[in-house]
């Protein structure tokens, strides 16, 4: 019985270090109406293209997480 005492303490306390480790959630640095930092991404058509390359226009940046990865 002791020991099955020491062992659910210890995963206990395993636990809660687990958690304490969690890194905090990030903040946004970007709040709305704030102007978009300059950023490049590679494209579908094989170039990289840079925010500032469009300056002047209005840009959709259509992101789809995972599509075409089978996942």
């Amino acid at each position: 019985m002791r020991k099955l005492l020491w062992i659910l303490a210890a995963g206990a306390s395993l636990t809660v270090v687990a958690a304490a480790r969690q890194p905090a959630p990030l903040e946004p640095k970007l709040k709305v109406g704030d102007q978009a930092p300059d950023f490049s991404l590679p494209g579908t058509d094989g170039k990289t293209h840079k925010l500032s390359d469009y300056k002047g226009t209005t840009v959709i940046l259509a992101w789809f997480p995972a599509a075409f990865t089978g996942g």
